[in-house]
């Protein structure tokens, strides 16, 4: 029954993401929920609609296994309990929230922490590089825009098809200007419907968010391993405060009208309250904090005008603050890494920089 329930998450979760990546050929991507409704006709159309989504949903899970088995194989090395990976379907968007694995022994050394927090983004980072590599290198020809919307010579008067494009972080542009052709490379604008090159995008982006270096994801357990507990602490705090403060950036400013200020500021202060009070140990620091960053917003959102972050990281500050945790638990056995492993930590938070974007999904 338990293997059944993984297998069973897994094969929903490549159903929801081969939808997912007909959206994206299909010119319909963040469109309200996927589109179940090819699953009704006859299986062989149904096969037939859903085989272009694909292209999307293999490379990209396959990056989210490798990823997760990762961190199961080194925790079974190390004789740490535990489970096989869950994956998290979602009926729009990307087509999943990931996937987790659950640790179900207490891990007792820093090292333990590093090496098991390390091997998951590490492998799916190679995966994804992979697949990156294969789509700069099998890109299709132009015609292939113009099947998909015959409107295409308009845009390159200067006229976007849509207003939403994916965001591109430095390594993916890296290997765009090393292995792309440059005649048959995507405009930003139309990446969303190449699959194998969206796959490895977001690839990068799943794995630079588990990077992040804030209390138990990933570059976490990290940090902790290469700084310690008091040190990967302050380092925690100032980058979720740092996180929070660029995600509200320009909801509030000087010139917002009176509805955004009447309607909008008692919840954001709330919110504020709730996510920077795991920040500090008192009430009172926690009120100040909430001040100096809601008047740092302001005050810059103000003085530059079109200064925006990205609201859409807010909900993911607060799972951060009230599930996960903004500090990393101590462990009993606090000895230093090896070398070998304080250089590879340092190059993973290489990696983190070179896969991070502040919007996977950038909507004009």
């Amino acid at each position: 029954m338990r293997y059944a329930l993984h297998l069973g998450l897994f094969l929903l979760t490549l159903l929801t993401t081969t939808l997912a990546g007909v959206t994206l050929v299909n010119n319909q991507f963040l469109n309200d929920l996927l589109p179940f409704g090819l699953l009704k006709p006859p299986l062989a159309q149904a096969w037939a609609a859903l085989q272009p989504g694909l292209w999307y949903a293999v490379p990209f899970l396959a990056v989210l296994t490798v990823h997760e088995f990762g961190h199961y194989f080194t925790a079974r090395y190390n004789r740490i309990r535990a489970t096989l990976p869950y994956f998290i379907p979602l009926p729009l968007g990307f087509g999943t929230f990931g996937a987790v694995i659950r640790i179900k022994d207490q891990i007792y050394s820093r090292r333990e922490f590093f090496d098991v927090g390390l091997a998951g983004p590490l492998a799916g980072f190679v995966v994804a590089v992979g697949v990156l590599v294969y789509g700069f290198t099998h890109l299709p020809p132009l015609e292939y825009l113009y099947q998909i919307h015959p409107g295409f010579g308009a845009y390159v008067a200067g006229h976007a098809p849509h207003d939403f494009m994916v965001g591109q972080p430095l390594l993916f542009q890296g290997l765009a200007a090393l292995l792309a052709d440059p005649a048959l490379l995507p405009h930003p604008y139309e990446l969303l419907h190449y699959p194998v090159l969206v796959a490895g995008v977001f690839s990068l982006f799943f794995t630079a968010l588990n990077l992040l270096p804030i209390g138990q994801l990933d570059g976490g357990h990290i940090v902790y391993g290469l700084l310690g507990p008091r040190r990967a602490a302050r380092v925690s705090v100032v980058l979720f405060v740092a996180f929070i403060f660029y995600a509200g950036l320009g909801l509030f400013s000087l010139r917002s009208d009176t509805d955004t200020w009447l309607y909008g500021a008692v919840p954001y202060a709330l919110y504020l309250w709730a996510v920077l009070r795991r920040a500090v140990p008192t009430a009172r620091r926690a009120l100040l904090l909430v001040a100096a960053v809601w008047l740092g917003q302001v005050a810059l959102s103000s003085a530059f005008v079109g200064l925006e972050g990205n609201p859409g990281w807010l909900l993911f500050g607060l799972l951060l603050a009230r599930a996960t945790g903004i500090f990393h638990p101590p462990a009993p056995d606090e000895r230093p890494l090896s070398p070998g492993r304080q250089v590879l930590g340092w190059l993973m938070l290489l990696i983190f920089a070179l896969c991070f974007a502040p919007s996977p999904i950038i909507i004009q």
